[in-house]
């Protein structure tokens, strides 16, 4: 009887595992899709989940928002998310990012807040802070803040974040059960282990990548809708400036704005662009992608002077606004 125990004891220890495995296996296979660029992913909502979940949290926000209802700024949001959306369908720029077009009800809100923010819920709900304004600075700038929100929602990240922390998850509770005979703090320093390596190896560096997806899919959004690609790396610069010194990045969830304008020069080298604006050419005028891995922009006479225009009026519109926040915050 004593020499058939030990084998007993691994079978139990082994069985959390193995059991795990066997629904990871369930997840994985449920959930594997096409992703960006060719890569695979796997996700853990259908897009018809996805965009509920989208639906519902956007109403709450706007809730417990101070929401612009109507004016330039609104104006400006609609028409620049617009046509980053009408971009996502463009068949030239889907062949280039390898996904399906996506149909979703697109919706754009401004909120009054100092906050340096913009979200794209799942299923296209989109969310400004008047406080991101000032860095964004013209509509090129905001196209960088909205092309990098849309293509979280595109590429469905959210979708793929749960399903990874529901795998992490799995595995951690499969541990704890299999190592029960140990002492508590054994147990303990084990599972601190285990969550520390979760956090640090798979989590975090996940969540950077995604940014760094949402960065590179923008680029190409930025140019099927018409605007300067070249934009995105001064905007980052300009956010760099603002915040100043970051956390490690290894204990991010996001990538260091250094690592992030280095990854922007690195795409915007690789491609074939338009490296002059049209000012005067009608024939010159405009710039498509026409081969794969080409980006390009389009920047006619009328859309530099309205820049322009924008440029000062979105630093006027933004003190406004701040100046009525403040107000209604001393009320």
């Amino acid at each position: 009887m004593s020499s058939g125990q030990p084998a007993r004891n691994v079978h139990i220890r082994l069985l959390p595992i193995l059991f795990a495995l066997f629904v990871a296996g369930i997840v994985i296979v449920k959930g594997w899709q096409a992703g960006p660029f060719g890569r695979h992913q796997i996700v853990a909502l259908s897009p018809q989940q996805e965009s509920q979940l989208g639906a519902q949290a956007f109403q709450q926000v706007l809730k417990e928002s101070d929401v612009v209802r109507e004016g330039p700024i609104v104006d400006a949001v609609r028409r620049i998310g617009g046509r980053l959306a009408d971009a996502s369908n463009n068949k030239d720029v889907l062949a280039r990012l390898q996904l399906k077009p996506e149909r979703f009800q697109w919706e754009y809100r401004v909120v009054r807040s100092r906050q340096v923010n913009a979200f794209c819920l799942p299923g296209g709900k989109v969310v400004v802070y008047t406080g991101i304004l000032p860095v964004a600075e013209t509509e090129d700038g905001l196209a960088t803040v909205l092309g990098h929100e849309i293509d979280h929602a595109l590429a469905h990240h959210g979708a793929e974040r749960m399903a990874q922390q529901q795998l992490v998850q799995l595995g951690q509770i499969a541990v704890a059960q299999s190592i029960g005979d140990l002492d508590p703090r054994q147990q303990r320093e084990v599972m601190e282990l285990l969550g520390a390596g979760s956090q640090f190896g798979i989590l975090l560096p996940f969540s950077r990548k995604h940014e760094s997806e949402a960065d590179h899919i923008g680029l190409l959004l930025m140019a099927g809708a018409g605007y300067d690609p070249r934009e995105a790396i001064h905007f980052w610069q300009r956010m760099e400036k603002m915040e100043g010194t970051q956390r490690l990045e290894f204990t991010s969830t996001h990538p260091s704005h250094e690592h992030r304008v280095r990854d922007l020069k690195h795409w915007l080298a690789k491609q074939n662009r338009c490296t002059s604006r049209a000012t005067n050419n009608a024939d010159n005028a405009d710039c498509h992608a026409r081969k794969d891995g080409e980006m390009s922009y389009r920047d006619r006479p009328s859309t530099v002077a309205a820049r322009c225009s924008w440029s000062f009026s979105l630093a006027m519109l933004t003190q406004r606004a701040l100046v009525r926040s403040n107000r209604v915050n001393k009320r």
